[in-house]
């Protein structure tokens, strides 16, 4: 279990393929820390080490975060929540996909030409149910528990995404407004191999959306940043790339075509109203799905020893 520092008072640990962080308040603002995202099924006694190695035996955060409901995101949450019987904060657009109302659109397999989108069809879609834990985030209060951080909703990636910011030191964690690795790519993800680039692809499904959330993540003039996939960047870095996205974005992040490309995905606070249709070519894409998930299995598998 490794897990590295990502500013002052927080932390971050991937998890084969996704990040989990902690977030500490400073003394006298707030007791406590919160942990944002619960990485994937499976993950949480990775997670539970992780606060206790940083926080102490018995730990139990404040609250939990979510920058939006992915599995990749969440899917360590149920095992959780039977650990720490905690809050968990998400946007109300989220809601509908934390409360069983509302699965989320399909993964778009086509999408970013790696096998990170080719294997996106294996993921749940389907909605978790944790009505009684969770909470809707107050954007103009902030989040009780985090009080100094603030709380910018990004949509695109989901309707309800959110980033958290935190002025002092201009920290920022993005989840997947944007990444700081080619999402897409298997050997990018594995190995953390850096570059500031879009959501990924094969589940953003507004991208209209998508570029108004970076932009506006850009604006902030963050001087650190933690994403969902991939690694920490800093500084010179870290503005360069953000710059070079925002300014760009339809050319650098935006697929040439796609399921969501032109006319995404509509939803409102009850779940998904809108999935454009599926263009592909079924029989094709099934062949190499599965050749995909295959060599997804054994690269997860190789990653698994290396990290684990």
């Amino acid at each position: 279990m490794k897990y590295f520092q990502v500013a002052q008072g927080v932390w971050g640990m991937r998890i084969y393929l996704v990040n989990v962080f902690m977030i500490a308040n400073r003394r006298g603002a707030a007791r406590g820390w919160v942990l944002v995202d619960a990485g994937i099924k499976g993950a949480a006694s990775k997670i539970i080490a992780m606060a206790e190695a940083l926080f102490g035996p018995g730990t139990k955060p404040a609250a939990i975060i979510l920058t939006h409901g992915h599995p990749d995101h969440t899917g360590a949450l149920p095992e959780l929540l039977k650990y720490w019987d905690v809050p968990v904060y998400a946007h109300h657009m989220e809601l509908p996909y934390l409360t069983g109302r509302s699965s989320y659109p399909p993964a778009d397999p086509e999408v970013g030409g790696g096998l990170m989108s080719l294997m996106s069809w294996i993921w749940r879609t389907k909605p978790l149910n944790i009505s009684r834990n969770v909470r809707e985030i107050d954007l103009y209060d902030g989040i009780p528990e985090l009080p100094e951080w603030k709380v910018v909703h990004t949509p695109g990636h989901t309707p309800g995404h959110i980033s958290l910011f935190f002025p002092l030191n201009t920290t920022l964690i993005a989840g997947d407004a944007f990444t700081t690795t080619e999402a897409e790519s298997a050997l990018s993800v594995l190995t953390y191999h850096k570059k500031v680039s879009g959501p990924p692809k094969y589940f953003t499904t507004d991208w209209i959306a998508a570029a108004k959330s970076v932009r506006k993540l850009a604006a902030l003039q963050p001087r650190i940043a933690a994403t969902g996939h991939g690694g920490v960047m800093r500084g010179k870095e870290l503005s360069a790339g953000l710059n070079l996205l925002a300014n760009r974005f339809e050319s650098i992040a935006v697929p040439q075509s796609g399921r969501y490309v032109g006319h995404g995905a509509v939803a409102d606070e009850n779940g998904v109203r809108y999935i454009p249709p599926y263009t592909g070519t079924l029989k094709r894409n099934a062949a190499v799905a599965a050749a995909a998930t295959i060599l997804g299995f054994l690269l997860v598998r190789k990653a698994a020893k290396v990290w684990g």
